[in-house]
């Protein structure tokens, strides 16, 4: 067996291909990993729970059965990490709040289970902020989880810790949960991919209108795997999408770009300007993703937004609404707990929504999701940025930091969201000369309702033609 601290930065891939011709144990990669998770955790906050001894039984347990030749799959006794929302038994799951219950869960929820069930080996579980309702690595349970590329910028979030572990190393695959950019805004702001999968793609409970859980890898391979385990299905999400066997990896290279029609929308909004102005760098790194991909063979075909600001304004409104009502329930020593940013931002007006008003909001997020089916419909793919913003201060809950304007930088991330569309995100360069000079600018890729294959492949086409990446981060020596 071979012993080497690196082993935390093999693919998935290779990490199998290893366990089954005997060269590397599941008990030495997590064992690489954790020394990653030490050498990490004291600057950047990334892990709530690291569960050491557990993830070596289960190592053990995973190199016994390749010693017999009797993997569960072929992903037994990968690592994995866990977004701390995504339940697993006998753990607390405070939802990265101080004012949740931190009774331990009974049950594993969807993903971890399926995790399990293949062998896959739980590190532990990553930070997010309160109940996952800030782009923003702030919480007021877990403190603040920071960028490993800049320790002193943002992950944005809410998938923040899953972002931050990915970027840093601890281990090949990782599961964040997304319901309005939260696993494809930290992809950008680490340098890293993700994949916000068509809802009901892969089952999560408790399931909620726009809430998936997608992979988040430092390739579009390794999330691909992934997918093959983590889809499999589950009675208990009622919005669980019909079970379709799929080789999403190796169907990967099973793609021809030429020829595709590919929108390239550098701005989300139908007239009326959304959100914050994006910067130059992420339009110049879109426009040169697609001048890539036209000499690949695609189509381009500019198009404009669909997104109005009555659509945004109603969007935050509806949200607002529903936290404010969580927070209603509580007694004031626990409100009072509540990271004081969340609850100005779902207290400031939404206890004076009338019905009718937060009817009307719904509405709105319906016409979101309508605009943005067919507004997609008329090509292949869409491809626009991410987030129209570089990382930002990591100190802080969002661009502006301002609770009654919350979420100036989700625009392009939460339709596809209402939609149920797939879409990902793929670092493509770093940005140039300046203040923000080395940080990763992602772009997004959106398909058609259920064509989360297409993204991929689509997505893996981009990976293959991008310009030369920077080496990944590494912790300061001490």
């Amino acid at each position: 067996m071979s012993t080497s601290t690196s082993l935390f930065a093999l693919s998935g891939e290779q990490l199998s291909q290893a366990f089954a011709a005997r060269s590397l144990s599941p008990v030495e990669v997590a064992q690489a990993c954790f020394e990653r998770m030490q050498a990490w955790e004291p600057s950047i906050n990334a892990m709530y729970l690291i569960q050491r001894e557990q993830a070596l039984a289960a190592a053990r347990a995973s190199e016994a059965r390749w010693l017999k030749g009797a993997p569960l799959d072929p992903l037994d006794g990968m690592p994995i990490t866990l977004k701390e929302n995504l339940y697993t038994k006998g753990d607390p799951a405070p939802i990265g709040t101080k004012a949740s219950d931190l009774s331990p869960k009974g049950a594993d929820s969807p993903v971890p289970a399926r995790a399990r069930e293949a062998g896959m080996v739980i590190l532990g579980k990553t930070t997010m902020p309160d109940f996952g309702m800030l782009s923003s690595g702030m919480s007021s349970f877990h403190g603040i989880t920071r960028n490993p590329w800049r320790l002193d910028r943002n992950t944005s979030g809410s998938s923040s810790g899953t972002a931050a572990a990915v970027a840093a190393g601890y281990g090949p695959m990782h599961v964040g949960t997304d319901i309005g950019g939260s696993v494809r805004l930290p992809a950008t702001h680490c340098g890293i991919f993700a994949l916000k999968p068509s809802l009901g793609r892969v089952p999560i409970d408790p399931p909620y209108m726009g809430r998936i859980a997608g992979p988040m890898t430092r390739t579009v391979k390794d999330a691909a795997l992934l997918m093959s385990v983590i889809t499999r299905p589950d009675a208990r999400d009622f919005m669980n999408l019909p079970y379709q066997p799929q080789d999403y990896a190796g169907r990967l290279g099973q793609f021809d770009v030429k020829g595709k029609r590919i929108g390239l929308m550098l701005d989300v909004s139908a007239g009326a300007p959304i959100g914050l102005k994006t910067d130059p760098q992420i339009v110049a790194a879109v426009q040169a993703a697609a001048r890539a991909l036209e000499a690949q063979g695609a189509i381009i075909i500019p198009t404009g937004g669909f997104m109005t600001p009555e659509m945004m304004e109603n969007m935050g409104r509806f949200f607002e609404a529903r936290s404010c009502n969580d927070i209603a329930a509580m007694d004031e020593a626990t409100r009072a707990k509540v990271l004081p940013f969340i609850l100005e931002w779902a207290t400031w007006r939404a206890p004076r929504f009338t019905g009718p008003e937060v009817m009307h909001a719904f509405s709105q997020v319906m016409a979101m999701r309508e605009a943005a089916v067919r507004h997609v419909a008329q090509f292949d793919f869409l491809l626009s940025p991410t987030s129209p913003v570089l990382p930002f201060d990591a100190g802080i809950a969002g661009p502006g930091n301002n609770p009654r304007d919350a979420f100036p930088h989700i625009h392009y991330t939460v339709a596809y969201n209402m939609s149920e569309q797939p879409a990902s995100s793929t670092n493509w360069c770093a940005a140039g000369p300046g203040p923000d000079e080395g940080l990763p600018i992602g772009v997004q890729i959106v398909g058609q309702r259920f064509d989360d294959l297409g993204v991929l492949q689509m997505s893996h086409v981009l990976e293959q033609i991008r310009p030369a990446q920077r080496a990944w981060p590494e912790p300061a020596t001490r």
